[in-house]
């Protein structure tokens, strides 16, 4: 049975064999990018702590009590601004990618006529904004408190190829509900394509604890978008029904992920955008469930999108790449839940508009959301 984290969970840490939180020095991000001042920002909220950076709008670290109240760091983070602009393995972690997020296919599209070239970060395609997205930004915090934090960035026109001066927010809350909620909004001042998404790297048991091939996945989802072999989707919504793909009844995520399935073999295992069922309006839904037997830990995204992205750690594991803690991070060690409008919408009417225009506002909302069994 589910329950909430103990009242006297952090009364519990002196029995732990794990110590509690152990916060990354805020020296370790203090610095000056391009003449904005680079800083970590700690959260405390609902029993959890999180660090949050202003380079790129990204979670650092979130620490959640397990079964039995010891605490866990369940994102994969690295431990200076050091690490994250000069390293040999994944840019995105905890970040905020865009303005595009995912990809987009050829690295080029048409709007009102025009015809858009864009960084090609990904073989021939763009990936999550390009070489210069949001993610590498150092955005201005407007808002704070203990248990919240409120960033803004100007995305500039022309950059990445991307139109329009694009003012991009996010607030980043640690809610008394046991979540971290991330709010997204954006204006622009040129038709352009937007699709923000959060970009942590959750694994259950604990940054650099072995993979998430034991976690337990549900999403709440009857289709996905499937993709060829450079993960461009071919603009069709295809049925779950009998696939590795249906988690719509619990399942391992290592069960089926090395099934004989052309998908699997495009994605290198799961590394494809869900079709939520959802009913479009702007309430938040439970989107997926992940449980890890291990601590206990319990994880629902809910958002109000249309799209959930599941990416299972299908490149980790270069050897190259530790976490904040020293860590290997090991193949398959993590994995990411991104709700979002699908990959590569600006080429397929039939998918989510992703275009915003001026005067119009865009708003996303997502939330993970954690409980114990």
């Amino acid at each position: 049975m589910k329950r909430l984290f103990p009242i006297l969970a952090l009364v519990a840490l002196a029995a732990c064999a794990r110590p509690g939180v152990k916060l990354i020095p805020e020296s370790k991000f203090d610095t000056v990018i391009d003449g904005k001042q680079v800083s970590l920002y700690t959260l405390q909220g609902g029993g959890l702590t999180a660090q949050i950076t202003n380079y790129g709008a990204r979670v650092v670290s979130l620490w959640v009590p397990d079964r039995d109240g010891c605490l866990r760091d369940v994102v994969i983070g690295y431990g200076s601004i050091d690490a994250y602009l000069d390293n040999p393995g994944e840019r995105f972690l905890g970040s905020s990618p865009g303005p595009v997020a995912n990809r987009i296919g050829g690295a080029s599209f048409e709007l009102d006529g025009v015809t858009y070239e864009l960084d090609k970060n990904d073989g021939e395609n763009t990936l999550h904004g390009g070489f210069t997205g949001i993610d590498n930004l150092v955005w201005d915090v407007v808002e704070q408190d203990g248990s919240s934090i409120k960033m803004q960035v100007v995305h500039p026109d022309s950059m990445g190829g991307f139109p329009g001066n694009k003012t991009i927010s996010a607030r980043f809350s640690l809610t008394s509900d046991h979540a971290l909620m991330v709010e997204f909004e954006a204006r622009t001042d040129k038709a352009t394509p937007i699709n923000l998404a959060h970009h942590s790297f959750f694994n259950l048991k604990g940054s650099g604890d072995g993979d998430i091939l034991g976690h337990v996945l549900t999403i709440n989802a009857h289709a996905i978008t499937p993709v060829n072999e450079s993960l461009i989707p071919g603009g069709e919504a295809v049925a779950l029904d009998g696939t590795p793909f249906d988690f719509r009844e619990p399942h391992a995520i290592g069960e089926r992920i090395d099934a004989d399935d052309l998908q699997l073999h495009n994605g290198h295992g799961y590394d494809h955008n869900w079709v939520l069922d959802v009913d479009g309006s702007s309430a938040l839904s439970v989107d997926a469930t992940v449980f890890d037997p291990v601590s206990g830990t319990f994880m629902e995204v809910l958002s109000d999108q249309p799209g959930l992205q599941f990416y299972s750690g299908n490149f980790f594991g270069d050897g190259k790449t530790v976490d904040k803690y020293g860590h290997p991070i090991a193949y398959r060690g993590a994995l990411a839940l991104e709700t979002q409008k699908f990959p590569d919408g600006i080429h397929h009417p039939d998918f989510p508009d992703t275009v915003l225009r001026p005067g119009e506002t865009y708003t996303h909302t997502c939330m993970y959301r954690f409980s114990v069994r």
